[in-house]
């Protein structure tokens, strides 16, 4: 996933954008919304991601940030992970989720055609950041 993020100065400020997959709509559910927060929150204080601005659509996320300590591509995309692990879990266990079925359907088919061997596919694997 790494090599689809070109990123030509590691300690550089960037713009990113990330979609879920087929854009579907995950955060206008409150619960999401500050679930992707909380990773961010875990990205600042455990990867040393120093995050400028983000702002948070019902099916994407825009960031600027810095790498503290690691190469922003791998920040990235431990952050993608560890928030798709996050946010694919509260679905399953979301009782009051009347989507739940379809979301999930939605990932699942997202993953067979990413080919990553994982049950679900969360976001969108292709972005492009912008140096600022």
């Amino acid at each position: 996933m790494s090599s689809n993020y070109k990123f030509r100065n590691p300690s550089g400020l960037y713009f990113v954008s990330f979609a879920t997959v087929n854009w579907v709509e995950v955060f206008t559910r409150m619960l999401y919304f500050e679930l992707m927060i909380e990773c961010f929150d875990y990205c600042r204080k455990q990867k040393a991601m120093e995050i400028y601005a983000y702002c948070i659509m019902p099916n994407h996320v825009h960031l600027m940030f810095r790498s503290g300590r690691e190469h922003p591509a791998g920040l990235i995309r431990d952050l993608k992970s560890f928030s798709a692990r996050i946010l694919l879990k509260a679905i399953k266990e979301n009782n009051q989720e009347s989507r739940k079925g379809w979301l999930l359907n939605t990932f699942r088919k997202a993953a067979i055609k990413q080919e990553g061997g994982n049950q679900y596919a969360f976001w969108q694997p292709y972005h492009h950041p912008i140096e600022l």
